[in-house]
């Protein structure tokens, strides 16, 4: 496989070059802008149609053309395919049109010399013969050449995405080490490339790294400790064991210092969880405020309607993994309530960073009003915490840090947040290779 870069005004003219070179079967193996236009990095596993005819002799004509690899797998376009597909269609034809005359009939009838036709018969054991003498490509071949490719492109890929960054960092080496450090911090490599990019390319690393920290800071969506101000109902939704039912405590004991107990309710929808209910009646004891169960949405509406004069009803909800059907019901169920219920997602801050994306659009249709961080006092790092947030625009409203009702709460803090994930940073030095390596991959297709 040969691999050649092309340089351009623009895609057009780059493109251009590329047919012109390497033909219409070159595979583009990435593009870029750089001062001057447009810089493509082309593949090709053959030599040019004009080379090869130029180099093959003239005498000596195959009786029969040989497929190539890449005509076999068609992994080259849709001209290769159209080819392929154009071949086998020409060498099935024959055997279509043999088969076509061999159909059962009834008994023969003599014709009209007294013989009976018996050429179709010889025609379709002929035509057998001949496609018998064809030969054939087994699927599991067919397989382990597919898989072969697959990964000769994967090496590629971070090969040239290898080439890409090594060159990004001798033309400006401050960006690629505030990214290795925000990637090393906890961050996607796709945000720590951005951040990146607005550090002073004159700047110090120490310079440097205050300058991208801070502007984390600025970015970070603040939702504010409103909530333990206003009336109405709330409800803490969010993946199992991420705190639910602690927070609702948490919240409620603070709502309750400030307004009173007789001003706050307790109500779950956790049906699934063994003690639920009593661990949160426990909690209202404490509290000594009035706790509520509801199987389903008729209930949970009669259960609001009863509670109308509380100036603030908590509402835990059952956690459920990204992909359980019940969570659909049970926002569902939410929707359905007869008074309008504020949501706010329990994310714990120790997750990794796959699991909380996909919890946030797990729960991306329940109208977010905003989200509260846990388990701080767990982390090891909380990068990954950060990255979605920012990524995501969640506007953070609390943060808790221990199990003490209701001590181990605060409202969201941007510099806060940020200074410590800096902090667990600099203490564990936290590599984080995987979202790098997943990111090098993405980009270099």
């Amino acid at each position: 496989m040969k691999i050649r870069r092309f340089f351009g005004k623009d895609m057009r003219e780059a493109l251009s070059l590329v047919k012109d070179e390497l033909g219409q079967d070159a595979v583009i193996m990435s593009n870029r802008k750089v001062s001057d236009g447009v810089e493509l990095v082309a593949a090709y596993d053959k030599e040019p149609e004009q080379s090869l005819k130029a180099r093959t002799p003239v005498s000596a004509p195959s009786t029969k053309p040989v497929p190539t690899l890449s005509e076999i797998i068609g992994d080259h376009g849709p001209d290769n395919l159209k080819a392929l597909l154009e071949q086998q269609a020409k060498s099935q034809l024959p055997r279509e049109e043999g088969m076509s005359d061999y159909q059962p009939t009834p008994p023969q009838r003599e014709n009209d010399f007294g013989v009976q036709a018996s050429a179709p018969n010889k025609q379709a054991q002929s035509v057998e013969d001949d496609w018998a003498d064809e030969p054939s490509i087994d699927n599991a071949s067919l397989t382990h050449i597919k898989d072969e490719l697959t990964t000769l492109r994967q090496v590629l890929q971070h090969q040239v995405a290898d080439l890409f960054e090594a060159k990004k960092q001798r033309q400006k080496p401050i960006h690629g080490f505030i990214c290795k450090q925000l990637v090393g911090l906890g961050l996607s490599y796709n945000l720590a490339e951005q951040l990146s990019d607005f550090v002073p390319a004159d700047a110090t690393e120490r310079d440097a790294w205050r300058y991208v920290l801070q502007l984390m800071v600025n970015r970070l969506s603040l939702g504010g400790n409103g909530l333990l101000s206003q009336t109405g109902a709330v409800a803490l939704m969010g993946p199992t064991g991420t705190g639910k039912t602690t927070t609702v405590a948490k919240l409620a004991a603070r709502y309750a210092k400030k307004h009173g107990p007789d001003s706050v309710a307790l109500v779950t929808i956790d049906t699934y969880r063994i003690g639920a209910f009593e661990q949160l009646q426990t909690f209202g004891k404490i509290i000594g405020c009035v706790v509520k169960r509801a199987e389903n949405a008729q209930i949970l509406s009669d259960t609001l309607f009863q509670l109308r004069h509380k100036k603030m009803i908590f509402i835990d909800t059952a956690g459920f993994s990204q992909r359980d059907e019940k969570l659909v019901k049970q926002l569902e169920q939410l929707s359905n309530s007869n008074m309008a219920v504020k949501r706010y997602l329990v994310l714990q801050s120790n997750t990794q960073y796959p699991a909380l994306n996909q919890a946030i659009q797990a729960y991306d249709g329940a109208n977010l009003d905003g989200c509260i961080l846990t388990k701080l006092d767990e982390c090891f790092s909380l990068g990954e915490a950060l990255s979605v947030a920012l990524e995501h625009q969640l506007p953070l409203s609390f943060l808790t840090d221990g199990q003490q009702v209701p001590e181990d709460i605060r409202p969201a803090d941007a510099k806060f947040l940020v200074s410590s994930a800096a902090k667990l940073y600099k203490k564990h030095g936290m590599n984080h290779t995987n979202n790098h390596n997943q990111f090098s991959t993405t980009r270099a297709v």
